[in-house]
This record gives C-alpha cells, sequence and structure tokens, in this order.
C-alpha cells in the first residue's frame, strides 16, 4: 500500500509539470494583459512595469522563472491585487470554499445514498419513480437558477434565510450555498447508488447470504452495501475537488470570499498569477482525492490489490 502511495505521488510530479505549462502558455496566448485598461499607460511606465513583474522576457524565460519561484512554495505576486501575494489570497478563500465544498458534498453523499438505497429497494414503484423523477429534476436544472430561485424563496420574499452575506461563516449564511451546491450532488448520488445497488443485491453472493437466513437488513448493511459504494467512491474524489475549487457561480452569486470568486476576477482581469494559483491547487486536489479513492476502493474491495 505504501509503495503505490509513493509510486502514485511520484507520477503526480509530471502530471502537475504539465497542466503548469499548459496553463501557463495558454494564459500568455489569451488576449490583452494584466495592466491593459481604457486609459492605456505611458510607454516608460509599462517598460517598468512589465520588467518588475519579468513580463518584459521571453515566454519560456519567464516560465522557468515561474517553475523556480514555484519550487520554493511561491505563487507569486497577484497583478491586480497589488497588496497581497496569491498564496496569501488563496490562503484566505481557501477555507471558505473547503468549508462550503466539505459540507455540500457531505451532505449530498448521506441523502444521495439513502435515497439511492430506498429506491433500489423498492425497485419500479412508486418510491423508485418518485425518487428518480426528483432526481431528473436535480440533475437537469444548473446551480445558476436554483441559486437565485431559493435567494428569492427562502430569502427575500419568506426572510428566512440572509442573502449575499456571509458574516464569518454563520450557519445561518451557509444554508443557501450548500444546499444549491449539493442539490445536484444530491441527484447524481443517488442515480448512481441506485444503479449500482439493484446489480449488487442480483449478485451471487447477495443471494447466498439470503438462503443462509440472514435479515434482509444485514444482508443490504454488511454485504450489499460495501460492494455497491465502489461507483461511488471512484465519483466522489473529482466530485469534492469540484465543489471546492469550481463553485464559481455560487461564490459570484452569494458574494463568497471564496477561491471560485478569486479564479473568475482574475481570469477576467488577467491576473495570470492569480489564475494560475488557483489552477494549481485544484490540480492537486484532484490527484490526492482520486488517490485516496483508489485506496478505499481496495478497502471496500478485498479483491482489488494495489500493487
Amino acid at each position: 500500500m505504501i509503495g503505490y502511495v509513493l509510486r502514485r505521488l511520484a507520477g503526480a510530479i509530471p502530471t502537475l509539470f504539465i497542466i503548469v505549462a499548459v496553463a501557463f502558455f495558454m494564459m500568455r496566448a489569451a488576449p490583452g494583459g494584466p495592466f491593459d485598461g481604457e486609459r492605456k499607460l505611458p510607454p516608460e511606465i509599462e517598460r517598468n512595469i512589465k520588467a518588475a513583474y519579468d513580463l518584459d522576457k521571453p515566454l519560456v524565460t519567464q516560465f522557468g522563472l515561474y517553475l523556480g519561484r514555484l519550487l520554493t512554495g511561491d505563487f507569486g505576486p497577484s497583478f491586480k491585487n497589488k497588496d497581497f501575494s496569491v498564496g496569501e489570497l488563496i490562503a484566505a478563500g481557501a477555507p471558505v470554499s473547503l468549508r462550503l465544498g466539505l459540507s455540500a458534498i457531505t451532505i449530498a453523499a448521506l441523502i444521495g445514498m439513502a435515497l439511492g438505497i430506498i429506491a433500489a429497494l423498492n425497485q419500479n414503484r412508486a418510491t423508485d419513480f418518485s425518487v428518480m423523477s426528483a432526481a431528473m429534476i436535480g440533475i437537469t436544472i444548473p446551480t445558476f437558477v436554483t441559486a437565485p430561485l431559493l435567494t428569492l424563496l427562502l430569502g427575500v420574499y419568506a426572510g428566512w434565510l440572509p442573502v449575499a452575506t456571509w458574516n464569518n461563516g454563520a450557519l445561518a449564511n451557509m444554508i443557501l450555498p450548500v444546499t444549491v451546491l449539493a442539490l445536484p450532488q444530491i441527484a447524481v448520488i443517488s442515480r448512481l447508488t441506485r444503479g449500482s445497488m439493484i446489480e449488487v443485491l442480483r449478485s451471487n453472493f447477495v443471494r447466498t447470504a439470503r438462503a443462509k437466513g440472514l435479515s434482509e437488513f444485514t444482508v443490504v448493511t454488511r454485504h450489499a452495501l460495501p460492494a455497491a459504494l465502489l461507483p461511488l467512491v471512484s465519483y466522489l474524489g473529482p466530485a469534492t475537488a469540484a465543489l471546492v475549487t469550481g463553485s464559481l457561480v455560487v461564490e459570484q452569486i452569494f458574494q463568497l470570499p471564496g477561491i471560485g470568486r478569486y479564479f473568475v476576477l482574475g481570469a477576467l482581469n488577467r491576473d495570470y498569477t492569480l489564475v494560475m494559483g488557483v489552477i494549481i491547487l485544484y490540480a492537486s486536489l484532484i490527484i490526492a482525492l482520486n488517490l485516496i479513492a483508489d485506496v478505499l476502493y481496495a478497502v471496500l474491495d478485498p479483491k482489488v490489490r494495489l500493487a
């Protein structure tokens, strides 16, 4: 197990390098620059600014300098937020995005698994059709629709919850954004769990467990559920990373100071280093969570061997 983890971590280094290289050159190839504005700067001032940020050097040299700083853990200065480095901005936004994303995926996993199991145990009945119909609605309606809709219904009209405020992450301020993030994931997870559970319940080892006279509760929880969770474990890794760093629309709508909001502002302002920092963080989370998912897969399924 330890050897497998070390090999995966070693293999992540070239993957991260390719991601950094592609993102770096794509950002530089995009039209415009971080210091372009409605009023053009005088040529001398523009030259001085570019020299201060090494933007006057050839692209390959810029890339080498950036990699050198990256190896020391320095993501560089933010071109638009002059009083902050990229590391400071990410450190400020990461706790907000982590709290939102982890809360949403935890709630989604618990509710989605429960609904999927209930639907599988009542296959082709009214309960099954109701759960799957609700899941299809949850998948098809995007977050940029549910977010303003729930804000109007629960925040503006009913006045039950605060709107577009963070207030240091108070519980009342988290309910709406976490709900908006969790709803589509509940739908996906419930469908995944239902399909996997139905397949496992028809397998030979479940029939054997029932033939031994075990209760249905024991058959479902101790025998069927661990095997049915395998596809879900593979899905939860990238889904968690996407929720933590990819809640762009939700953070914009609710005015949350998370990583997603910084990423949008950085892309609009051509803040190269800020966008690069978020991309590197996202890629690292994907790699780490996929590794955790593979290890959990082996724990749940004894037939899997991490060679």
